[in-house]
């Protein structure tokens, strides 16, 4: 494998809206980002993805763009964004911003050009259809509900949007479409930022002619789901732009890809990739449910295993996923995959272990390395996101009361993850001295930045000492470049694997309360990492207490 400048990096998704205000406006901006730099230096950092701060109406909190060129004045300035880069680079830190092509905001000016002009230049810009008395297009269900239809304002005509309304789906087909979205990346790489995160990326490329697909719910629509099961082609579109923009600038790349099929896999992140890397999702879809999230179940730790080992398994050594506990899309890991009233600081670090020594680019979400937990909605009035409501609505549709419904959706909303960052236990966890755009969290006075950093026994602690043990030149090829092999599959709530390069190494964690034992088949040389103050052994027998976790340098 060629090895590459992001190989050895550790990466930090900041949610703008949601991680420093400067101001006092309520609202997380770029001078907030460039205040906590040094924060972010001292746990170990190399790499910042920044969700969207272009010029957004907000619909889908940025995801719908109005302005690529530009900074929401919510965020802060174009100078300000030049001055974080400037910033990071002398901190040895890179900046990856959103990129959203699948979609741009219905007040970009090449949608309100379209209204004007359905068939002219801009009209193609867009999927566009005659609008039929009580007929729809196609009847596919929008990701956040309801069809993907809808009227293109002063025309007899309709627009295609497979998420918010708000968000009109681009055209990939037209040549036109992709050069403006090709000049675009590169005038951001030119201004030096190091590379993207690819928002959606799979819905570009539709499947062609458009059809209707079996209804799956009672009203009548279809998961667009089916409809990108059955799309192909979409390599030509990616592997042009890697040509015309990424590969020039020797940019670092992580696709949200979903539908992808595992001969193609060598194809989106192998030697000659469309990307650098893309996002394990195979732990954040485990017991979903097509109904909803009402319908969704728990993951077990059993369950959680086996989809880390699965994901591993596809990729092998083909390239690089992208490990991530949660993001702005997802609740908090640790709500999540820790069983209901089992997280702890030890259940916190365990999780956090078995994560971070997979074979691929760590990626740690903002307040993760605190520990930073689901808010508890006590009405559905405190919740912001789009989806979440939508979801809300679902569980009330399938006859669910609405306490019930609010407990089905707050375990998995998005604003679990958007609650603002909690820096001390300050009024408003120090976020901002204004009032907050989304409610913080009340555990704050327990969960935060201050109380932790100078802690050696907190989870941020944990952290900041597995980013240095994968940055220990002793350890470094072993970590980024080893294989991983799992051992002990079968004992339950047992999560085990080695990592083999020029040395090795074995990750075990106690994934249950109960202690357990485990027979190690060679002694060990050292502890690397262990989120208890000793471990217990006789001979090569390892006692491990509930949620215990050790590295092991055999």
């Amino acid at each position: 494998m060629i090895q590459k400048w992001w190989h050895d990096k550790v990466a930090y998704q900041i949610y703008p809206k949601s991680f420093s205000d400067s101001n006092g406006d309520g609202i997380g901006d770029i001078p907030g980002i460039i205040s906590k730099l040094d924060y972010l230096h001292e746990l170990g950092v190399d790499i910042l993805w920044l969700s969207p701060c272009y010029c957004s109406p907000l619909a889908d909190e940025g995801y719908d763009i109005s302005d690529y060129y530009n900074i929401d004045p919510r965020f802060g300035t174009m100078e300000d964004m030049e001055q974080l880069i400037s910033e990071a680079k002398k901190r040895g830190m890179y900046i990856l911003m959103d990129l959203v092509v699948n979609h741009c905001s219905d007040e970009h000016e090449w949608f309100q050009n379209a209204c004007k002009d359905p068939d002219g230049k801009y009209g193609n810009f867009f999927y566009l259809r005659d609008k039929k008395e009580n007929e729809l297009p196609t009847n596919w269900r929008s990701y956040f509900g309801g069809p993907v239809w809808e009227d293109l304002p002063g025309t007899n005509k309709q627009y295609l949007h497979v998420f918010h309304k708000k968000q009109p789906d681009l055209n990939w087909e037209n040549p036109a479409l992709r050069e403006e979205v090709y000049k675009n990346i590169n005038w951001w790489l030119e201004k030096g930022i190091s590379g993207f995160r690819i928002d959606a990326i799979i819905n570009i490329k539709k499947a062609l002619p458009f059809r209707n697909y079996e209804p799956d719910r009672e009203d009548g629509l279809s998961s667009i789901d089916n409809m990108l099961n059955e799309a192909t082609g979409i390599g030509a579109f990616l592997g042009e732009m890697r040509d015309r923009t990424f590969q020039k600038y020797d940019a670092f790349t992580v696709g949200e890809v979903f539908h992808e099929k595992p001969e193609e896999i060598v194809d989106f992140i192998g030697e000659n990739g469309y990307f650098s890397s893309m996002f394990d999702f195979h732990e954040a879809v485990c017991g979903g449910s097509e109904k909803g999230w009402f319908d969704a179940r728990r993951i077990t730790p059993e369950e959680y295993k086996k989809c880390c080992f699965e994901a591993q398994a596809k990729i092998g050594t083909i390239g690089f996923l992208s490990n991530i506990i949660e993001n702005h899309d997802e609740p908090r890991g640790v709500s999540r995959y820790i069983p209901e009233g089992e997280c702890s600081v030890k259940s916190k670090k365990m999780l956090a272990a078995l994560n971070f020594m997979l074979r691929g680019i760590p990626f740690i979400y903002q307040g993760q390395e605190l520990g930073m937990e689901n808010m508890p909605f006590t009405s559905i009035s405190e919740v912001d996101d789009i989806s979440t409501l939508n979801e809300y609505q679902t569980a009330l549709d399938a006859g669910l009361s609405q306490e019930d419904a609010l407990a089905a959706v707050s375990l998995y909303s998005r604003d679990n993850a958007r609650t603002p960052m909690q820096w001390s236990d300050a009024p408003n966890a120090a976020f901002t001295t204004g009032t907050p755009w989304l409610k913080v969290n009340p555990n704050y006075t327990a969960i935060n930045a201050a109380a932790q950093v100078n802690d050696p026994d907190s989870v941020w602690s944990f952290y900041k000492q597995l980013i240095a043990l994968r940055k220990n030149p002793d350890y470094k090829q072993t970590i980024v470049y080893g294989t991983l092999e799992p051992v002990w599959e079968e004992q339950k709530n047992l999560m085990a694997y080695y990592r083999k390069g020029d040395k090795t190494l074995l990750v075990i964690g106690n994934y249950q309360l109960q202690a357990q034992t485990v027979l190690l088949n060679a002694s060990y040389k050292k502890v690397l990492l262990n989120n208890e103050n000793s471990l217990k052994q006789q001979d090569n027998l390892l006692y491990l207490s509930g949620y215990q976790v050790v590295i092991l340098e055999l």
